[in-house]
C-alpha cells in the first residue's frame, strides 16, 4: 500500500513543483515527514545534504532518497526500498515529461501571448516564496541546535551559516570549497 501512496505523492509534487528542486523540499517535508511520517526530521535534513551533494538535480536526488527511506522505515527489505526509490524518482519526472512534451508544441507559438505572459508573471512570485519556504524549513533546531539545549552547536552553526552566506554572496567563493570547508570544521568543532 505504501507503494500506491509513495507515487501519488510524489506525481502530485511533480505537478505542482514549479521552480524546481529547491522549490519541492517543503512540499516534499510536507508530505513525507509531516503528513505520511514516513521519515523524521533528521532524516530529512540528511536528505536535503546529500542531495545537494550528489550529481543530479535536488529534487529527483531528494524522491529518491525519500522514497528509499520511507520504504525501508516502513518495514519493508532493502529491495524494495530500492524499488520504493526507482517509483518516487518515476512519479516525480513523469509530470514534467508529459507537460514538457505538450508544452513545447505551443509555447513557442503562443509565448508572446498576454495570457501566457500572466500566467508566468503569477508563477516567478510562487517559485521565490517555495523556495524561500524551503529555506526556512531548514532554520530549525535540528540544524542549528538552541541555545537552551546546545549552546556550543547552536553558536558553531551560526557562526558557519554566517561564514558561507558571506563567502557566497560577498566573496563569490566555490560553493564546493565552502561545503568541503564546513565539513570540515564541523568535524573539528563539533
Amino acid at each position: 500500500m505504501i507503494f500506491l501512496f509513495l507515487f501519488i505523492t510524489f506525481f502530485q509534487i511533480g505537478l505542482f513543483g514549479f521552480g524546481g528542486g529547491y522549490s519541492m523540499l517543503s512540499m516534499i517535508q510536507a508530505e513525507v515527514v509531516t503528513r505520511h511520517e514516513w521519515m523524521t526530521m533528521g532524516e530529512f535534513t540528511d536528505m536535503v545534504a546529500i542531495s545537494q551533494m550528489t550529481p543530479g538535480p535536488i529534487g529527483i536526488n531528494s524522491a529518491t532518497y525519500a522514497g528509499y527511506t520511507s520504504v525501508v522505515n516502513a518495514g519493508y527489505p532493502v529491495w524494495a526500498g530500492i524499488l520504493g526509490s526507482c517509483l518516487a524518482t518515476f512519479a516525480l519526472v513523469l509530470p514534467s515529461l508529459v507537460l514538457m512534451i505538450i508544452i513545447s508544441r505551443f509555447l513557442l507559438r503562443y509565448k508572446s501571448h498576454p495570457v501566457v505572459e500572466s500566467i508566468f508573471c503569477g508563477l516567478r512570485p510562487a517559485v521565490v516564496g517555495l523556495i524561500a519556504g524551503a529555506a526556512l524549513l531548514l532554520c530549525r533546531e535540528e540544524n542549528f541546535g538552541s541555545p537552551t539545549t546546545g549552546l556550543w552547536q547552536f553558536w558553531i552553526s551560526l557562526g558557519l551559516f554566517a561564514f558561507v552566506f558571506i563567502g557566497q554572496h560577498v566573496y563569490k567563493m566555490n560553493p564546493i570549497l565552502l561545503i568541503c570547508m564546513s565539513g570540515v570544521a564541523g568535524f573539528i568543532l563539533l
